[in-house]
């Protein structure tokens, strides 16, 4: 028998390849229609309940009682339905997304992912301050493992589908194809695998194409213009970079605080993410941009529609709306959250250097630069933080400002804590990584 030779498998033979190619544009299509049902689901109730388009603006019209008590009532329920996921097999969560990928030995059902994303679609349509981002890519995952098992393939072809999945929901969330790839790579298996990236581009790009066709294109935040006034201004960025990663980092550390308060014996579910929504109700009560993903508040911010009192205000209201939303178990993702944070560190950042007399471009382009950093420093992935925010803003002359402040940003943050928020989330389970030539591998 021929030995098998690289990017092949035992028995990878044309039938078995053609069943691989029919399963990635499978889970490419259910990860988009996953992703339109999620979004459009959540708007329709918002406007039949409250006659508004989005959560903020729902919010803002709400009296204060319901403010309170809202996404408390979220909490409530998705932690009902978090009792039901505690009695089943298989946790879920990036985290698992990337052992299935690298170890190829984590189950991700198809019946906790969904009982999972309906806790967040509670969470996110009551007001908690969390994303929605978590269950697009947690269901790619999962759709990959159902999909591969359905159709019989080898543990190392499901693994693909799985990553391909992955990065299908990470696009059709956030309408940028080259990141939702490269969120895969950089994060999920940690190398560039040639095995991985073919299919992966391939569901992104349907998945991507698909979600346009129903939601529009262009970038999620809008056409931005950048300017750079001077090389010199490089410098700034750059010291922007280390500002991000200090900034984030008090942020992942605010939400490890919090985790350890809500592990307290007596908080039990249903009740501990109720009363994570009751602390983040407290919070939307005062300031109601903080409900959501921090979709609305960020454009703006880029806009630079909102004062300096303000942003800082919503800076620090992000942060606890955040932690008391995630740290209570209310399933959801911190991605677009940290987008806000950084997008507020770089906006701030941009109004102490003009009150220090120093010639700066806008304050929208700090922002954006800012959200790149931010993103860099929780995720470790530079790489992918500049091309997302290159994607979502759609403005070739920031990229130079970008590449940079990622790249600063990553080493600081990895100087400050090893861990990225999801190796941290790994480790808490007893399973370290460490990074290799050949990716990421566990440690002994």
């Amino acid at each position: 028998m021929a030995a098998v030779g690289p990017g092949e498998v035992e028995g990878d033979d044309w039938f078995a390849r053609s069943r691989f190619a029919v399963g990635v544009v499978v889970v490419a299509v259910a990860a988009a229609a996953f992703a339109v049902g999620f979004r459009a689901s959540l708007a329709f109730v918002l406007r039949q309940l409250s006659g508004a388009g989005d959560v903020v603006s729902a919010m803002r019209g709400a009296p204060l009682w319901a403010r309170l008590t809202l996404p408390a009532l979220g909490g409530l329920l998705g932690g009902a339905l978090s009792l039901l996921v505690t009695r089943g097999r298989g946790g879920q969560g990036v985290g698992n997304v990337m052992e299935a990928v690298v170890l190829g030995k984590v189950d991700l059902p198809m019946r906790v992912t969904l009982l999972k994303s309906a806790a967040s679609w509670l969470a996110i349509v009551s007001g908690g301050s969390i994303g929605r981002e978590g269950p697009l890519i947690q269901f790619g995952g999962a759709a990959g493992k159902l999909v591969g098992d359905r159709l019989g393939l080898h543990t190392e072809r499901t693994r693909l589908l799985i990553a391909a999945g992955a990065a299908a929901g990470f696009g059709a969330a956030y309408n940028t194809p080259f990141a939702a790839v490269l969120f895969v790579l950089e994060v999920v298996t940690g190398v560039v695998v040639l095995d991985a990236i073919l299919p992966a581009l391939i569901a992104t790009a349907i998945a991507t194409a698909l979600t346009r066709a129903v939601v529009g294109e262009g970038p999620i935040y809008g056409q931005r213009a950048f300017q750079l006034g001077s090389p010199f201004e490089l410098l700034a960025f750059a010291a922007l970079g280390l500002v991000a990663a200090l900034g984030t980092q008090a942020f992942m550390r605010l939400l490890s605080f919090g985790e350890e308060r809500f592990r307290d014996a007596r908080l039990t579910l249903p009740w501990r993410p109720a009363l994570g929504g009751a602390l983040a109700g407290a919070v939307v009560a005062v300031i109601p941009e903080v409900a959501g993903n921090g979709y609305e508040p960020l454009n703006s911010l880029l806009d630079a529609r909102l004062s300096i009192g303000f942003v800082a205000m919503l800076l620090v209201g992000k942060c606890l709306a955040t932690t008391a939303s995630v740290s209570s178990g209310n399933p959801g993702g911190v991605f677009t959250p940290t987008l806000l944070v950084g997008g507020a560190i770089g906006f701030l950042y941009a109004a102490a250097l003009a009150s220090l007399g120093v010639q700066i471009g806008p304050p929208g382009g700090y922002a954006l630069v800012g959200m790149a950093a931010a993103t860099a420093a929780t995720t470790h992935a530079p790489l992918m933080a500049a091309v997302m925010v290159f994607e979502l803003s759609g403005d070739y002359a920031i990229v130079l400002p970008l590449v940079l402040a990622t790249a600063i940003a990553t080493l600081a943050s990895r100087k400050l804590r090893r861990d990225s928020i999801y190796t941290a989330e790994l480790r808490q389970r007893g399973v370290g990584w460490v990074m290799t030539i050949e990716g990421r591998r566990v440690a002994e």
